[in-house]
């Protein structure tokens, strides 16, 4: 089987994956969580969270802690636009189906930031706040899943952007550690 057959075979996987989980009829109270997630995992929450940790924090942890996710964030995003305009892919609500609950904020899919952005953040947390592993999991999941609830992402969009915030995030960790 020729590679181009395996790429085939798997974004078709992938958008099946997407049509089985979005429903442009979702009940209220799914499309409100999605929302909520979704919204927990915009930008401009992580920069307040690093800020905060850095300027209120007294503690050399806290402030190690602000550090390291700005370091991740600065390690992150350029892969993240390179990836994003190199891909180029097509969201599903530009060509799979019509009605997604949110307006995506760019054109593009490939990878998620949002999930780039929330897998980042949980690793970096569950290095500082171990005991509370799960639920930085549990929330970084749940904004991955929103992006494909609310019809901007396919599956493998924030499954790469997971794996990619994550290995961001250990990569910042490392690096303020050897600092």
């Amino acid at each position: 089987m020729s590679q181009n057959n395996i790429l085939k075979k798997v974004a078709q996987l992938d958008e099946d994956l997407f049509l089985k989980l979005f429903n442009g009829n979702s009940p209220v109270w799914i499309k409100n969580s999605a929302l909520g997630f979704s919204k927990s995992g915009n930008g401009g929450l992580y920069v307040m969270l690093a800020l905060g940790f850095g300027w209120l924090g007294s503690e050399q942890e806290l402030q190690l802690l602000s550090i390291t996710l700005l370091l991740g964030f600065l390690i992150e995003r350029p892969i993240y636009y390179f990836a994003k305009k190199t891909f180029a892919r097509v969201r599903p609500c530009d060509c799979l189906v019509k009605g997604a609950y949110i307006v995506p904020s760019d054109k593009f899919s490939l990878p998620s930031g949002h999930s780039a952005g929330a897998f980042l953040v949980a690793i970096i947390l569950a290095q500082y706040f171990p005991e509370l592993f799960w639920l930085w999991f549990a929330w970084a999941s749940g904004v991955a899943a929103s992006r494909v609830v609310l019809g901007v992402h396919f599956p493998a969009d924030v499954v790469l952007g997971a794996l990619m915030g994550s290995s961001c995030g250990v990569m910042a960790i490392l690096l303020v550690g050897y600092l």
